[in-house]
Parts: structure tokens; sequence; C-alpha cells
């Protein structure tokens, strides 16, 4: 009878959607993930590997509780952060939440070379579809290659809540996943993609775009982003 007890108990609890299995802690690697190449970008407790875009003076950033936050406060010196390594292909795992009308961005390939990071890199987009102050074109949209290729799903959760980015960037393939779906799948330097950047927003920056390795940016649009759990793995 007791056996029978136990069984019921344990299908009862599998069956409600528990796990025995213990969430992984944040801003850690498994062994596994160890053994595949994955490295932490972010401890959790401090921005060691990172560094201000250009090295310029600012104090928007902060660590709290085991995330990486960019302040909203209007008196701050806002700017970007970016990877002390440069990236050619790899594969990027973030989990992210922005607060109420929040916008910013995970922008790869940059260089140093311009005054703003996305004027060389392109960016996988972080914003509240909702609640930003401003109409939003599809193109604008959270998961989107900003500016130039839409999400094919809107995936991202309401303000305030976690979501998990995964970008992948081998060679001229890009592919960005949100929350478990890929929301955009699309080839660079093609006559295809040349053709959205000359009709668009970066037609007017004859370098967005063309270099093959450059530094990770996180784009500090104003505040009111969280980052957790930033981890790379070289392809």
């Amino acid at each position: 009878m007791k056996k029978k007890t136990t069984l019921f108990i344990l299908v009862a609890f599998v069956m409600s959607g528990l796990s025995f299995i213990p969430s992984q802690p944040d801003n850690t690697l498994t062994e596994s993930e160890k053994k595949a190449g994955w490295q932490l970008l972010f401890d959790g407790k401090t921005i060691d590997g990172w560094r201000p875009f250009k090295n310029r003076e600012q104090d928007s950033w902060e660590v709290l509780n085991g995330e990486l936050h960019t302040k909203r406060e209007n008196q701050i010196k806002h700017g970007d952060l970016i990877t002390k390594q440069q990236y050619a292909d790899f594969e990027l795992k973030v989990d992210w939440k922005v607060e109420k009308g929040a916008n910013s961005g995970i922008i790869y390939h940059v260089l140093e070379t311009h005054d703003i990071s996305y004027e060389t890199g392109p960016e996988y987009q972080l914003i509240d579809d909702v609640n930003y102050s401003e109409k939003l074109e599809d193109w604008q949209k959270s998961g989107a290659d900003y500016a130039m290729h839409a999400p094919g799903s809107l995936m991202a959760k309401p303000a305030g809540e976690y979501n998990q980015t995964r970008l992948v960037v081998k060679g001229d393939h890009i592919e960005h996943w949100l929350n478990g779906v890929k929301v955009a799948d699309f080839h660079a330097w093609t006559p295809e993609w040349e053709q959205l950047k000359n009709a668009g927003k970066f037609k007017d920056y004859p370098d967005y775009g063309k270099a093959k390795k450059g530094y990770i940016a996180l784009q500090d649009h104003g505040g009111g982003v969280w980052f957790k759990n930033i981890k790379i793995r070289k392809l």
C-alpha cells in the first residue's frame, strides 16, 4: 500500500507541472554548457568583461540583485556597454526585460570607428511593443533585425516580465530567436539585404553591417532595461 501511495504522489507531482530537478541558478553555467564552449559575459556581481562604447564617461549602468540594469534617470550620463572582446561567428543567449515604455537592443559586429554603435552593427531589437510612446513599425518590434527585417511573430512578454533571446551569427546567416521561437532568419550582404539597407534608415550609414567581426553592445536608449544570464559561445 505504501509503494502505491508513493507512486501516486510522484505521478500527481509530475503531472502538476512541477519538477524534482532544481532550476539552474542565474548567471551560471552547467557542466554541459562548459563542455559545449559556453562562456559567461555577466557574473551577476560586476560589469567585468564590459566597458563603455568608445570608453565614454557614463554612469547609467548598475548591478542589482544579480541583474544588469540601465537606469532611466535623465540627469545621468547614458551610454552603451560593449564586450571587451570582439566576436565573429557566435551564439548568444540573453535574458532581458523592459520597464514600461522602454527601448533597447543587442548590437553586434560593432566597431568604434563611428560615433554610435548602430552605425556599424546590426541590432536585435528589444522594446516594450505595447506601451512605447510612439507608434511602432513592424521592423521596430521586439525580435526584429532593426530597420531591416521585421519579426515573423510577436513573441515578447509584457513589460516587467523576462524574455529569452537567442542570437546565432554564422557567416552571412543570422537567426533571431525569442522565447523559443525563431522570429527572423536572413542572410547578410545579399542583393535583398543591400536593397533593404539602401531603401531604409541605414542608407546614410555606408559602413552599417559591413564588419564580419566586432564587439557586442547592450544599448542604453534612455534606460529601463534589465539583463541577466548573458552567455556566449564561439562557432
